[in-house]
This record gives C-alpha cells, sequence and structure tokens, in this order.
C-alpha cells in the first residue's frame, strides 16, 4: 500500500474531527459562552493565572500533552500491523481524545481551574478525591521520571540534537520578553523564534556535543539526568510566560513544520508500506492485541495525562471558553497527526519487510528510534535532506516533545503536592512542594543505578494506568453534563469501552508480573486497579443520584483551593 493514501486519509479524518465534531460538542454539549469570564481573568495572578492569547496556549497545550508518548507507542504498536494502530489512532482523537481534552479543559474552567483530583472531591465525592489523587500521583511519578530517561537517551544516541535542545531554553526566554515585555507582533516573533530554532538544529547537527566521561565525576547519563531534573525544577517554579508558555509555543509550532516535512517527504517520496496491515508473524511473546493496543497507544488517541494538563495549567490561561475548542481538541488532533507521522515513519520507513522485522524482533522494540531511523529515510529519499540533518530533526522533535511535557510534568506533580497537603489541613509552599516532587522522581530514576535505569521501572503500568485515568476523568465531564441537563453520551460511550478496556490490560498485567516475581510492579497495580475501580464505583453512584443545577452553578467566587 501506498503512504500516501494512508496519510491523506488520516488527516482528512482529522480535519472533519475538528471542523464538525468539535463543533458539536462546542455548542451543543459544553455550550462555550465567550462572556464567561474564565479564572485566568478572575483570578489573575501573573505565575499561573494568566490570560493567554489561543495560539499561544495551543502551543503550549499541544507540547505538552505530547511528550514522547504518541512517538512511542504507535512506534511499539504497529508490532500487530499498521492497520489497528492507524484505526485506534484516527477514531480514538476524532471521537475520544478531542472530546475528553475540550471536555477536561471546559471542566476546569468553569471551576476556577481546579485540576481533575480536586473536581473528582465536588462531583464524586470526597473518598473518590483522595483515590484520584493517588492514581494522578503515580502516573505523573511516571512521566517525569521516564521522559528523563528518554531525554537522556536521546541526547546521548544523538549527541546532534544537545545544541538545540537546551538553546531551545535561550529563545523560549527571548519569545516570552518579545510577547509580553517588547509587544512584538506575534507573527514576527513566531517566524524570528522558528528562525532560530532550525539554526540551532543545523549548527548541532555540524557541531555534535558528547560528554566526556566521567564529567564533573558522575557518567553522562547521570548528568544529563540531573541538569534536565534541575531544569524542570526551576521552569516549574517560574511564571508561566516567562519560560513555560513562551517555550511550548515555540516548540509547538516547530514541531509542526518538522511534521510538515515528514508529510511532506511522504508525499513527494511516495514510498511503500512495507510492514503488512496486520502481523499474523508476530514475535513469539508479544500479548494479544486486545487488549494491549489500547493501552500501548494512549497519547496519540486518548490519554489521561491530558485531563491533567488541561485541568492543571491550561484552564489557568483560557482568555475565553470558546478559545477551549481549539486549544483542547485541535491539541488532540495535532497529537493525534504526530501518532500518524510516527506510525508512517515505522512502517514506510524501511526498504524492506526485512529490514522492518530485523527491528520488531519483539515486543517493546521499535520506539522512538524506529521513529528516528525511519523517518530519517523518509526525509533523505523524499526531500534530499541528508540523513544525518533529518535524524536530527526528528530526535531534536523528540527531544523537545518529551522536554516540554516534563516541564508540564513537574508543575503538575507540585500541585498535587499541594493539593495532598490541603487534605490534612498542611499548606505546603510552592518550592516545598517543587522540591519534593522532583526528590520522589530522582529517587525513583536512580533506585536502579546511576545511569536512571530505575526511571523505566514503573513505565510497563503507565498505558493501563493513563488510560484507567482518563475514563475517571470522563465521569466527572460526565456527571457534570448531567448536572447541567445536558446530552451525557459523547462521554459515556467513550467511557465505558477505554473503561473496559484498561481494565482487562490491568488484570493481563496482574498475571505476567505474577509469573515474573515482578512483587513491586504488582503491589502497584494492584493499588491502581483498587483505587481505579472505587472511583469508578462512587462514579456510578454520584451519575444515579445527580441532582441537577443551575448553569450559573459553578465555582466563579467561592474560596475553594486550586492548589497555587
Amino acid at each position: 500500500m501506498n503512504s500516501i493514501l494512508l496519510m491523506l486519509v488520516g488527516l482528512a479524518m482529522f480535519a472533519g474531527g475538528y471542523l464538525l465534531y468539535s463543533k458539536f460538542l462546542s455548542n451543543r454539549i459544553y455550550q462555550l459562552d465567550p462572556d464567561y469570564a474564565t479564572p485566568s481573568h478572575t483570578m489573575s495572578d501573573g505565575v499561573d493565572f494568566v490570560p493567554t492569547n489561543k495560539y499561544v496556549l495551543w502551543g503550549h497545550h499541544f507540547t505538552s500533552v505530547a511528550g514522547a508518548a504518541p512517538i512511542v507507542g504507535p512506534a511499539i504498536a504497529v508490532i500487530w500491523g499498521w492497520l489497528p494502530a492507524f484505526l485506534w489512532v484516527t477514531i480514538g482523537t476524532v471521537l475520544f481524545a478531542g472530546m475528553h481534552d475540550l471536555g477536561s479543559l471546559w471542566a476546569s474552567a468553569r471551576n476556577r481551574g481546579q485540576s481533575m483530583g480536586m473536581l473528582s472531591g465536588r462531583y464524586i465525592g470526597p473518598r473518590g478525591r483522595v483515590l484520584f489523587l493517588v492514581v494522578i500521583f503515580l502516573l505523573l511519578l511516571m512521566v517525569n521520571a521516564a521522559f528523563a530517561v528518554v531525554i537522556k537517551d536521546l541526547l546521548i544516541g544523538t549527541p546532534s540534537a544537545v545544541i538545540p535542545a537546551w538553546g531551545a531554553i535561550v529563545v523560549a526566554v527571548i519569545v516570552g520578553q518579545m510577547i509580553y515585555r517588547w509587544r512584538v507582533n506575534l507573527l514576527l516573533t513566531t517566524v524570528l523564534g522558528v528562525v532560530a530554532l532550525y539554526a540551532l538544529i543545523i549548527l548541532g547537527d555540524r557541531v555534535p556535543v558528547e560528554l566526556p566521561d566521567p564529567i564533573l565525576g558522575v557518567s553522562p547519563a547521570t548528568f544529563w539526568i540531573l541538569a534536565l531534573f534541575i531544569y524542570a525544577g526551576i521552569a516549574s517554579t517560574l511564571p508561566v510566560w516567562v519560560l513555560l508558555q513562551p517555550r511550548d509555543y515555540i516548540n509547538g509550532v516547530q514541531l509542526f513544520i518538522a511534521l510538515g516535512i515528514l508529510f511532506g517527504a511522504v508525499l513527494i517520496g511516495a514510498p511503500s508500506i512495507v510492514a503488512p496491515a496486520f502481523n499474523d508473524a508476530v514475535p513469539e511473546g508479544t500479548p494479544g492485541l486486545v487488549p494491549l493496543l489500547f493501552v500501548t497507544i494512549a497519547c496519540g488517541a486518548i490519554s489521561g495525562f491530558h485531563g491533567m494538563v488541561s485541568s492543571g495549567t491550561s484552564s489557568k490561561q483560557l482568555d475565553k471558553e470558546t478559545d477551549a475548542r481549539f486549544v483542547g481538541y485541535f491539541g488532540a488532533v495535532g497529537e493525534g497527526m504526530l501518532a500518524l507521522g510516527a506510525i508512517l515513519a515505522t512502517t514506510a520507513g524501511f526498504q524492506t519487510v526485512r529490514d522492518w522485522e530485523a527491528v520488531y524482533t519483539a515486543f517493546g522494540e521499535g520506539g522512538v528510534g524506529a521513529f528516528v531511523t525511519g523517518g530519517g529515510n523518509l526525509v533523505n529519499q523524499g526531500l534530499g535532506i541528508p540523513i544525518s540533518l533529518s535524524a536530527t530533526i526528528l530526535a531534536t522533535m523528540a527531544v523537545l516533545f518529551a522536554a516540554t511535557t516534563m516541564d508540564t510534568g513537574v508543575r503538575l506533580q507540585r500541585f498535587v503536592v499541594q493539593e495532598a497537603g490541603d487534605l490534612v489541613n498542611v499548606k505546603i509552599p510552592k518550592l516545598a512542594a517543587t522540591l519534593i516532587a522532583v526528590a520522589i522522581a530522582l529517587g525513583l530514576t536512580f533506585s536502579q543505578g546511576a545511569g536512571g535505569e530505575g526511571g523505566l521501572r514503573i513505565w510497563p503500568l503507565f498505558g493501563t494506568t493513563n488510560q484507567l485515568l482518563a475514563s475517571l476523568t470522563l465521569s466527572i465531564i460526565a456527571v457534570m453534563l448531567l448536572r447541567k441537563r445536558r446530552n451525557p453520551w459523547p462521554a459515556l460511550i467513550p467511557l465505558a469501552f477505554v473503561f473496559v478496556m484498561s481494565f482487562y490490560a490491568a488484570f493481563v498485567q496482574l498475571g505476567d508480573l505474577a509469573e515474573a516475581k515482578d512483587w513491586l510492579l504488582l503491589a502497584i497495580d494492584v493499588v491502581i486497579i483498587i483505587a481505579a475501580l472505587w472511583v469508578a464505583v462512587e462514579a456510578v453512584i454520584a451519575m444515579l443520584r445527580v441532582e441537577p443545577e443551575a448553569e450559573d452553578a459553578d465555582l466563579v467566587t467561592t474560596g475553594e483551593g486550586v492548589g497555587k
């Protein structure tokens, strides 16, 4: 099959979802109001609550939710064949992820920018809130620790990405000053920022940076992990307009350009997809497609982490409620496009099916490495860009995605620590909460060695935990819709499907972990299952007992906390 057809069908589905379904959700289900006073205005503090241009906010939201997961998940899942991965990415994005991300952004904005953990207390109950926070905390721990290891591996494996990855921070700070202090035209700022980033990519390709071993008394792996957490800790305490927001915005634009390069290479080169549509000869030990496909590809179809970003940072920066359609739904579409690019790179980026099979020798193989290699080949063949520069562009794209997610993840972890303190009537200062969040993630990362092997220790549970969280977020949205006497089925249908598949996957993992005698992960999986099931039961009870409320019953002037 020619890759052009697959690309065009996928892009057409995404376009149709945004133009049609997101409009239906915005007008009929969520009934977005352009005159509603959003938390960025009513609670503006110049740090977390900042009214933001919707294009700038989209950049923050898109790059924060994307990370490396929409590359890693599809790049692993194509081991079952390209068709199941393609269908889940496209249908999941249009019908599930878009409404989930838009809905969680709307729900938080209607409740003073509160996180999903806080909202669970109001709409599900106090017990649900405690258990919800447990699931959120574990998921953020997985993301922050694992992404530090992913970025470290990319910086060591692709030294040409070092200069653009760290130089992007300087560019972001300047962009933030241009937008908020110097009031430079946004289009001009965008052009200059993107040109600077691509100049850094070219420089990085010509001047790769390989650290000496040891450096400052530690290995390069240890050095990069420590540097990443120090950076993320500092970034998470700064006002969003100084670094987080402009970094994510300019990265989002640059990353969309990189996707355009990848799709353009497919359009011009017209490579054939060498991987099978359905792979009947999967390597021995590969788990069954159902339910593992639906948790292997989480980000890129539907992801609970998106709800945390929507309610943790994006809702606090929403200028107008109607901007939620572009920021939330189109943010999900952007991630779906990245997942589609990963599918194309890892199925059409190889010369023969034997070359493809040589990479996919076991479940879990492929990932970012296959994306960078396959995508580099596509760009080289289609556009004539040297393979080394093509690989640098894609590796930098993966690093920047992962780094922006890590920035946001540490900030969200700080919010969770503060919310946990609120539960026991202890006010935890911002700096102390940040130190706690970083220390716990570092402890996990280095728990099995100085190279950061522990960072991926609990990552096998990410997919099921992430999808269970997505279903729990959908349950809050459903309760809100029922209270407002609106149609809940756009939330209930994906809620039922995702919960069943993720719960099924969690039980499959229980058996695998017990067989492997991995008692730590087995215990964590049991905790996640119990917490998720308990919250689900509480949510069903809340739906059955729901009492309609007035449209103006949202938290606008009450004094409930938001975990600042």
